[in-house]
């Protein structure tokens, strides 16, 4: 069983092989760090910690930053629990702690959290202004008592799996590319709110879902998805854009869930992306939108056989 700590209310007696990120997502280059995590700590009879925050860094140290996120804090400490570590640390990241040197903070987690093995992501950096390297990190940990690894990436069709690469295959659409690289489906969770009941009276009624604005959104356009109400899941046509035909200007996200007729106002759904169809078009009435979703109908039913 996984325990959630707080780095500044909690005192661990055993000690601790840790690693420290954002864990945004928690891809695979994430659980392939944690895996080497794991290993390096049954070798010297470690428990196993993962120290990571409640808000992005950058929102404490830039107030204007505003993240497009791969998960909230409370999926991402769901993510983290399956990967099996024995601690994820969830603190606050704040001004005081982005002050703290990386020998200061070092000391930190020998002090509170008895951390005797420290493993460092293969691009990771930390300390106030992130100024020292990896070999400086390994000279602190010899004075303080900690040994400190550097993990290596995991490489997927000749590409360093991280986060920022998976927000950038999202943002281009590339929603089945994001996959490969999360292990499992891009997703999002939402309200169902009022809509333009546009869709409803062209033969698409659609389930209007209100998002939360840290979370990233897929390029504009026209999706295959999952869509799960109430633990029954459904396959569904989405779009992601600000409907172009009838002018709204607001970006939406609107699902047309196949076989499925039930009022879903207020019922929180979740979205699992799995396929871009096509771009998002403007068209010159009504009636030629009718028959391009048409289209898309069949298109979607045909990818999700």
């Amino acid at each position: 069983m996984t325990n959630v700590i707080d780095i500044f209310n909690s005192k661990i007696q055993q000690p601790l092989a840790l690693t420290i990120g954002f864990f945004d997502g928690v891809h695979l280059g994430h659980r392939y760090l944690v895996s080497e995590l794991s290993d390096c700590a049954k070798k010297r009879d470690l428990a196993t910690a993962v120290l990571t925050f409640r808000t992005h860094p950058r929102q404490v140290l830039h107030s204007d930053y505003i993240p497009s996120l791969l998960t909230t804090t409370d999926e991402k400490i769901a993510l983290l629990k399956e990967t099996g570590v024995d601690y994820v640390v969830l603190t606050e990241f704040t001004k005081e702690l982005s002050m703290l040197s990386a020998q200061e903070f070092m000391r930190l987690l020998h002090d509170k959290l008895n951390v005797r093995c420290l493993m460092i992501g293969y691009d990771h950096r930390f300390g106030h202004n992130r100024s020292e390297k990896f070999e400086d990190y390994v000279e602190f940990g010899k004075e303080i008592g900690i040994e400190v690894i550097q993990s290596s990436p995991l490489v997927i069709d000749g590409l360093n799996v991280s986060s920022s690469a998976v927000r950038k295959t999202i943002s281009e659409g590339d929603v089945a590319k994001a996959a490969k690289l999360l292990g499992r489906e891009y997703s999002l969770t939402g309200n169902v709110v009022e809509g333009f009941h546009l869709g409803r009276t062209i033969g698409f009624p659609t389930a209007n879902i209100a998002y939360d604005d840290c979370r990233l959104l897929p390029k504009d356009g026209v999706y295959a998805a999952r869509v799960t109400v109430e633990s029954h899941v459904y396959n569904a046509m989405l779009y992601i854009g600000s409907r172009p035909t009838v002018n709204t200007g607001k970006i939406s996200v609107e699902a047309y869930l196949f076989d499925f007729s039930d009022d879903i106002y207020d019922k929180e759904v979740n979205v699992n992306f799995v396929e871009r169809i096509r771009e998002s078009i403007k068209f010159d009435s009504i009636e030629e939108l009718k028959k391009q979703l048409e289209k898309d109908e069949m298109n979607v039913i045909h990818r999700m056989r």
